[in-house]
């Protein structure tokens, strides 16, 4: 059995097998809790198994791609792993997508079967993807089963797969999962890139546990932690430091469906939480909530933060106006499972604030010229980054994925960064045009595609421009078609329907053309300061 102090025993692992050791080395502790159900460690394991036999029973075969599309939740957690012990490859859709972008991801993936949902906040998964014009349609998709919700007809509701466990003898399935090996991909978690389609990275089991034994080490999550996750399960930060990290420390899982503080406030004080990660937005809503002393929230321990910039009083306040004693930030990308620099716990609240930590243990990260040269401390460059962590590839994309990893095994970020003399790295640029919107990442290459359906648009360009309450927002700058007009609230409103919410653009400027190079590329820094001049107030 892998010992919690080994990292490099941890690497060792597969996620069943972390499973496993939960159950034996946890057993009746706390590990599930979503509303009146409460699973053990021992319970956990024996509903995962559950799960897997019945996906055995239906046809699942190893490497199969199961892909889930839902919110957090308790049958996120268990189909999930089922999935994984009966060999298969989890395939996570962003519960913010609309059909067609499902269907790509589902397409793209050759996904068999999909959990899903029928009525989270009031969207029909199934609906949306019924809706997918005939030649987007995922062709391999088999089977839809429904977690939660009405069933509708051609789709199997949750208990009546389940119902198809005992059709398998357990040896099967434990069979099924000793057979996988740490380097065996497990997951595909879609990340978009400068070219708008998004691209399937995917991560092994062994990488995925060892990097998430370091993360845990370093946060400070121990046995007995009780996990509010409120970052969506489709992303690294909820499937791995959230469900993955409480699995290898014996930390309770709380799943948490809907960002909401008030009700973050409630489920801290009612559940004792101790571990709450979360965007920036959500310590400073909190910190400012005009009902913060009906709650008591004095259990709030660990703290993990990013994806936007991290005011350095805020840090501060966490500390001396709430109970937290560790505050962490770092740096990740899904190709490199989520993680590649942290701070450490005992950092000051400048060095929190302002960088992203130094790498984890085992992991290189460097800051390169346009050449490959290592830059000194100081001098900022393309951050690259190789180790254990880095993704086995694209799936089916051979070609991004060798101009993305260099023949020395290096990752390109795109991200450009600089280390100061303590070896802590601070990006300074975003990942080519990207913005971050609430804590999702926005490309507009992917957002520009979209918006270039619509039939009076000629020509656009996307940027992020601040915003108070979601650090960036879009601004789309349109260029209509010969002879078509375009009204902007229109078209932001056709964006609604077409593209996840923080995609669509907050505002749209109908222009006569775009500022190009020599050779057509779009200025995008003249539009920044186009949009900057034009609007030095943020808006929401």
């Amino acid at each position: 059995m892998a010992d919690e102090g080994d990292p490099i025993e941890a690497g060792r692992m597969t996620i069943p097998g972390a499973v496993e050791r939960a159950a034996e080395r946890y057993g009746d502790g706390e590990a599930l809790v979503d509303g009146d159900l409460r699973l053990s460690f021992r319970d956990l394991a024996a509903r995962v198994d559950e799960a897997a036999r019945a996906l055995v029973a239906w046809g699942l075969g190893p490497g199969d791609r199961v892909a889930i599309w839902a919110p957090n939740m308790a049958e996120w957690v268990i189909a999930a792993l089922g999935a994984y012990r009966a060999g298969a490859v989890v395939v996570t859709v962003n519960t913010r997508f609309k059909g067609g972008e499902a269907a790509h991801v589902l397409r793209t993936s050759g996904a068999r079967l999909l959990f899903t949902v029928t009525d989270f906040l009031d969207t029909d998964y199934v609906g949306l993807l019924d809706a997918v014009a005939p030649e987007e349609r995922p062709t391999t998709l088999e089977q839809i089963v429904v977690l939660r919700g009405p069933v509708p007809d051609g789709t199997l509701g949750w208990e009546a797969l389940l119902a198809r466990a005992g059709e398998v003898d357990p040896a099967v399935t434990a069979e099924r999962a000793a057979a996988i090996k740490p380097e065996d991909v497990g997951t595909i978690i879609f990340t978009s890139g400068t070219t708008g389609a998004p691209k399937g990275a995917m991560l092994r089991h062994g990488a995925s546990t060892r990097a998430y034994h370091a993360w845990s080490d370093i946060v400070g999550l121990r046995e007995g932690d009780r996990y509010l996750i409120i970052n969506p399960f489709f992303h690294t930060f909820g499937l791995m430091a959230g469900i993955l990290a409480c699995v290898l420390r014996g930390a309770t899982i709380l799943p948490h469906p809907v960002f909401d503080v008030p009700s973050v406030m409630r489920r801290v004080d009612e559940e004792r939480i101790t571990m709450l990660p979360g965007p920036p937005a959500i310590y400073q809503t909190i910190l400012d909530h005009p009902d913060l002393d009906k709650y008591d929230l004095s259990t709030l321990r660990l703290a993990v933060t990013g994806s936007a910039t991290v005011p350095v009083e805020m840090v501060r306040r966490m500390r001396s106006e709430l109970t937290f004693k560790t505050i962490v930030t770092g740096y990740g990308l899904t190709e490199t499972t989520g993680v590649t620099t942290m701070c450490r716990h005992d950092d000051d609240p400048e060095t929190i604030a302002n960088t992203a930590g130094r790498p984890i243990p085992g992991v290189e990260v460097r800051v390169v010229d346009d050449d490959g040269n290592e830059l000194p401390p100081g001098e900022p460059g393309e951050v690259v980054a190789r180790g254990y962590n880095v993704m086995a590839g694209y799936y089916g994309d051979p070609g991004a994925t060798v101009t993305t990893i260099d023949e020395d095994g290096w990752l390109h970020t795109g991200d450009i960064g600089v280390f100061d003399e303590r070896g802590n790295l601070k990006i300074t640029d975003r990942k080519k045009d990207m913005f971050v919107v609430g804590g999702f990442n926005a490309y507009p290459a992917e957002i520009e595609n979209m918006i270039m359906r619509h039939p009076a648009v000629g020509q656009v360009a996307v940027i992020g421009v601040p915003d108070h309450r979601l650090g960036e927002v879009g601004k789309a700058f349109v260029v209509p078609r010969a002879g078509a007009t375009i009204d902007p609230d229109e078209l932001i409103a056709w964006c609604r329907g077409e593209m996840a919410n923080y995609k669509v653009p907050r505002s749209v400027e109908v222009v006569d053309s775009l500022p190009l190079n020599a050779s057509g590329k779009v200025l995008k820094y003249v539009l920044r300061e186009r949009a900057a001049a034009s609007s030095p107030s943020s808006s929401s």
